[in-house]
């Protein structure tokens, strides 16, 4: 049994959590992210989230953050998410809760090779140069500065037709876990976990069209054009410089998220947001 464990750097609570986790598992083989082993002066046992992929199991301590952190690394590896943050809409498990939820799992394991997982869906970005790790959030194309005077020329298709095409900020592809995000704060519609589906919103077009909620298969291209260069985001931290004029696919990726232990509250998340 190998267990992966990301605390969120920092934060003094996450990493004595982890070590009472770590504590209450003594035949899993631990590994943590380099931070936090770094932090209970054991470098011996740290790895780059990238790797966390080789475990059976990873466990994020923190907020939102944390996880989407992890989830960079976690392949298709089952993820657990302990929630210290604010709101928490993809960590399940209170703290208070965390060690015996981590036991439970250990003992799917343990006992039939895997545990029972709920899966989220994840979108990939690319283009002839390149293509980024699926995002678990969203992919943005956007403008490197925003505002009245910055801006790029955006022709957004899906499936081939012509959906927008103006000047804007930039243009977002979510999916329902981050319809709660960077969607959300550009004024797009919340999602429910359950829906199949992905989200298109611009961000402060000239000329705007409503956020449009599309088939969970549906093929978004932008093309960008007036500007000297534009950025593709995912999950606000791998990005992707681009010249225009280029043009960028955005699909769901092949492999979703698998999530492991109980299922998140989806409206008790909701009223954190009051």
């Amino acid at each position: 049994m190998h267990l992966g464990i990301v605390a969120q750097r920092d934060n003094p609570r996450a990493v004595e959590l982890a070590e009472r986790i770590r504590g209450a598992v003594p035949e899993a083989r631990i590994a943590l992210d380099e931070t936090t082993a770094e932090a209970v002066e054991e470098p011996d046992i740290g790895v780059p989230v990238d790797r966390m992929s080789a475990c059976d199991l990873v466990v994020s301590i923190g907020g939102d953050g944390t996880f989407l952190f992890a989830a960079r690394g976690a392949g298709t590896t089952p993820m657990m998410g302990v929630n210290l943050g604010e709101v928490g809409f993809l960590n399940a498990v209170p703290p208070e809760e965390a060690v015996d939820a981590v036991r439970g799992v250990v003992s799917e394991i343990r006992g039939r090779g895997e545990p029972s997982v709920y899966e989220l869906p994840r979108v990939v970005a690319e283009n002839d140069d390149w293509t980024l790790s699926p995002a678990l959030n969203e992919i943005a194309v956007m403008s490197p500065q925003r505002g009245r005077a910055n801006g790029i020329g955006l022709e957004i298709r899906v499936d081939g037709a012509l959906y927008a095409g103006s000047r804007a900020d930039g243009a977002l592809v979510a999916t329902p876990a981050g319809s709660t995000a960077y969607n959300l704060s550009e004024d797009g519609p919340l999602v429910h976990p359950g829906a199949d589906a992905l989200v298109l919103t611009e961000m402060c077009a000239r000329s705007p069209m409503p956020s449009l909620v599309l088939g969970p298969d549906s093929d978004v291209t932008i093309r960008v054009e007036e500007a000297e260069h534009a950025i593709v985001v995912a999950d606000g931290r791998r990005s992707e410089e681009v010249t225009p004029p280029t043009q960028i696919a955005v699909r769901r990726a092949d492999e979703p998220l698998r999530v492991a232990g109980p299922p998140l509250d989806f409206f008790a998340a909701l009223g954190k947001l009051d």
